[in-house]
């Protein structure tokens, strides 16, 4: 059993962010979230983007589940991961 690590999840638009991308991706936070992933998110009020935590064994993994956010599928943001020593 690997202790949990939290990971902090930036999104930041492209210009040429689509607003069809926002559904599929709040969908795939609420997967996230019953999977016992998902930590928090939320919008950034100038609406430049948008941040996630997730509570995950590696970076890795965080990773993996950051390549398949429709955010970065659909090339609409860039979104970078970071470990996070919160405390």
């Amino acid at each position: 059993e690997f202790p949990m690590k939290r990971y902090l999840v930036i999104a930041m638009r492209k210009p040429e962010f689509s607003d069809a991308v926002i559904a599929p991706h709040l969908e795939f936070l609420d997967q996230l979230r019953q999977a016992g992933q998902l930590e928090m998110t939320g919008g950034f009020t100038d609406k430049s983007g948008g941040a996630y935590v997730l509570q995950v064994e590696s970076l890795a993994v965080a990773q993996a589940i950051v390549d398949l956010d429709p955010l970065t599928t659909s090339g609409s943001s860039v979104v970078t991961v970071y470990e996070w020593n919160t405390r």
